[in-house]
């Protein structure tokens, strides 16, 4: 009988020391996938405006109502005009801010003038339901200087984006969280 108590007392050794060895190595590979996360640089979707070719499937295809993908201006390259040609259709009624001469569907873009001749375009993101279609104007007639962006705080940065699966351009890419924009302008690496 002692010898039977002496064998559980073994076991329950045992197995103490198994659970204890098991729960060392899971918390130890536990901190080591936290260090390993914590040196990798997390990868987030971008549109890169040199591939855009403004389809309109951002607007369509993001699993967010409205898309996460919203037009920034770069104040930089933009000419300030009279006409621009991402504000307007291109054959307006009229040079004024009548919804009728507009090309956004949803007057995201705020027309305000700043002397003569110049005017200022302000993108009003709340609004803006990434189409493209002011950035297919600027850059099929201006300069260029609106263009689109993934805004990450929007985004939630699913593994398989359905724009990017959707893009027949090949335009979205994985970019490092600590430099996730790719901007236009003087200075900026597209």
């Amino acid at each position: 009988m002692k010898k039977e108590e002496d064998g559980r007392s073994t076991r329950r050794e045992f197995l103490r020391g198994a659970l204890r060895g098991a729960c060392l190595l899971g918390a130890g590979g536990g901190m080591g996938l936290v260090i390993s996360r914590a040196g990798a640089d997390e990868l987030r979707w971008q549109i890169d405006p040199a591939k855009c070719t403004r389809c309109g499937n951002c607007a369509t295809y993001c699993v967010l109502k409205p898309s996460a993908v919203k037009c920034i201006h770069a104040y930089d390259v933009c000419g300030y005009c009279r006409i621009c040609f991402g504000y307007f259709g291109p054959e307006p009624y009229a040079i004024d801010t009548g919804a009728e001469n507009q090309l956004c569907p949803t007057g995201a873009i705020k027309r305000s003038f700043v002397e003569d001749p110049y005017y200022e375009y302000v993108i009003d993101e709340s609004l803006c339901i990434g189409c493209g279609k002011c950035v297919e104007g600027c850059n099929a007639f201006g300069n260029g200087s609106l263009f689109l962006q993934v805004r990450h705080d929007r985004c939630v940065n699913c593994n398989e984006c359905a724009i990017a699966a959707a893009c027949p351009a090949d335009a979205f890419v994985r970019v490092p969280a600590s430099r996730p924009y790719l901007l236009k302008g003087k200075g900026a690496k597209a």
